[in-house]
């Protein structure tokens, strides 16, 4: 009840209009709940008629100390998702735009303009009066933004973050008043001394809100504001790049310096660089999807070129490195296949990893990373798969990444003892995945290792077992064997002589050397061992009748498909199988 009467208190006081007395009493309130992210139900309509009181504030001419008091109750107030009624109308949205210095020309309207079949749902009039009165002072105030206080800008952009966060309806009014426009003006200034660290991070952070939310704004910065150059510029500025060739990178100052040896990315570079990473996530989102002209491939390439580097790169703190990696991860894999080329274009350097004459650093990360994921066995749908699928389509499409991934997955074959599941090589691991509960995750695991075996059946199978495989090959009607239609050249021989000595004797099933085991047919006639048979075909028959199972044949397209009752009828018919026999008889009640 006392926080009640408090702010009931600081209400009264700001209703007399006195700028000190309201700045006295804001400061309180945020000194007590500037922690607070959790709000009780009884005092909703007291924390909304402190945001109506704050947001008229806003619109007069105020001293600095109180317009960030003001901006600074709204960011509290804004937390509350229940209680964003003052702050999502049009007029309302206008003035947290100009604060944060975003407001496009031309954005503030009168309140008929607003949305009100959306913002006054079950809240009668008062709520468009107040509106209407705080847009008419609006039209009459000039922007703060002509005299940029930071601390003010900042505020009043977690205050929109917040709204935007909660509230459909500030999302459809800041699509309106084109807040993305604004935001993306300043953007361009990534190389202006002028902005501090939080101005930027808040700028991106509302850029990602607009993006992660509206599907036409992120449609209009892909488009219409060029988001993905607009935004590698500012990847670029964020990591201090310099450009020694057209598609390769450096870190300013220590241009020739190898990866490992670079400096650690600050935590400030970080975060911004997660952002960036972030929104251009969103934007790209559809790019595989479509095809790219010239002038975009050029663009996606000269990303690709950054996002090499930031594989390189590392965070201080692990947690940092790996949240910062798997960002860049995620985006690597919407950039359109042919422009991961990028990825192997540097020139090989001391210290760098070389396979066939090529830079393969940033591939031999990716493997690691994917190979950490893996290991962590934690959410493997949502962790592992950006990075396995990225692997899986640079090897298809790139000769070079195929053979060094293979010679580091899948090494010539020496180890015939032991199941291809069994052990914990990388081979190992990834064949353990293709019986996963998660189809995603086996699908995408066997895909990776098919692509490996240029999608040979053969090679394939002798890698992983006939077992294992058994699911992608079913899939694609692969099961009689042969090649699927991916292109690729000739390899050389890479049997060992441990695997041609003993590939006689492997079961092709298991995809190891197994003991010999008795044959239960031994000393059986031809007639003895059809009629096994066919009692066989009749249990078949019998369970296929009550639902039990659904039996199943390879076609001859290579894909399983069902036996039919009158499949199962034909072979149960057969003239070497008799019913009436009483032996039969019992066997068939036994079962």
């Amino acid at each position: 009840m006392a926080m009640k009467m408090d702010l009931n208190a600081i209400i009264e006081q700001i209703e007399t209009g006195e700028q000190d007395s309201a700045l006295t009493a804001l400061q309180s309130y945020i000194k007590e709940m500037n922690q607070c992210f959790t709000f009780s139900k009884g005092e909703g309509q007291d924390r909304e008629r402190l945001g109506e009181l704050v947001l008229a504030f806003l619109n007069r001419e105020l001293q600095p100390s109180c317009q960030l008091a003001c901006l600074e109750t709204v960011r509290i107030l804004s937390r509350d998702k229940n209680c964003l009624d003052p702050f999502i109308s049009r007029s309302a949205m206008s003035t947290l735009a100009r604060y944060a210095g975003i407001a496009m020309a031309g954005s503030t309207t009168p309140a008929h303009n607003q949305p009100v079949e959306v913002q006054g749902e079950g809240e009668g009039g008062e709520e468009g009066e107040a509106a209407e009165v705080s847009s008419d002072v609006t039209n009459e105030t000039s922007s703060p933004s002509e005299n940029p206080d930071q601390e003010v800008i900042v505020e009043a952009l977690k205050s929109i973050c917040n709204i935007l966060l909660h509230n459909e309806t500030g999302q459809v009014v800041a699509a309106d008043l084109q807040l993305i426009k604004g935001v993306a003006d300043r953007l361009k200034q990534c190389h202006d001394p002028t902005w501090n660290h939080e101005v930027r991070f808040f700028d991106l952070r509302l850029t990602f809100l607009l993006t992660a939310l509206r599907v036409d704004i992120r449609a209009q910065l892909a488009q219409e504001l060029h988001g993905v150059n607009l935004l590698g510029n500012q990847l670029d500025a964020a990591l201090g790049l310099c450009w020694p060739d057209t598609l390769e990178t450096a870190r300013a100052g220590s241009e020739g310096v190898p990866p490992e040896e670079l400096p650690l990315l600050t935590r400030e570079q970080t975060e911004l660089a997660m952002e960036i990473l972030k929104i251009l996530f969103n934007v790209t989102f559809d790019t595989t999807r479509r095809k790219v002209d010239e002038e975009e491939a050029a663009e996606y390439r000269h990303l690709g070129a950054i996002l090499r580097h930031c594989l390189l790169s590392h965070a201080d703190g692990d947690e940092r490195n790996e949240e910062f990696h798997s960002h860049t991860v995620n985006l690597l894999g919407n950039l359109p296949l042919p422009c991961l080329d990028v990825l192997l274009m540097p020139k090989v350097q001391q210290g760098s990893i070389e396979y066939m004459g090529v830079n393969m650093d940033a591939v031999n990360m990716l493997l690691e990373f994917m190979e950490k994921r893996l290991d962590r066995g934690h959410k493997l749908k949502e962790t592992l798969l950006p990075s396995l699928n990225l692997l899986t389509e640079s090897a298809r499409i790139h000769r070079e990444t195929r053979k060094f991934l293979r010679s580091k997955v899948l090494p010539p074959l020496r180890d015939v003892k032991n199941r291809p599941e069994v052990g914990s090589a990388l081979r190992n691991k990834l064949v353990r995945l293709m019986t996963h509960i998660d189809t995603d995750v086996k699908d995408c695991a066997a895909e990776f290792l098919f692509v490996l075996c240029k999608e040979s059946v053969s090679r394939f199978i002798k890698y992983t077992g006939y077992g294992n495989a058994a699911g992608l090959l079913a899939a694609r009607g692969l099961l009689r064997g042969g090649r699927d239609s991916g292109i690729y050249s000739q390899d050389e021989d890479s049997e060992t002589e441990e695997y041609r000595e003993a590939r006689a004797q492997i079961n092709p099933i298991t995809g190891v050397v197994e003991e010999e085991q008795p044959n239960p047919m031994e000393g059986m006639t031809e007639e003895q061992k059809e009629y096994e048979a066919m009692k066989l075909v009749h249990m078949f028959d019998k369970l296929s009748r009550t639902n039990l199972i659904q039996p199943m044949q390879l076609g001859m397209d290579g894909r399983m498909r069902e036996i039919t009752p009158d499949d199962l009828h034909k072979l149960t018919h057969n003239p070497l199988f008799r019913p009436e026999d009483p032996a039969n008889s019992d066997e068939d009640e036994a079962q």
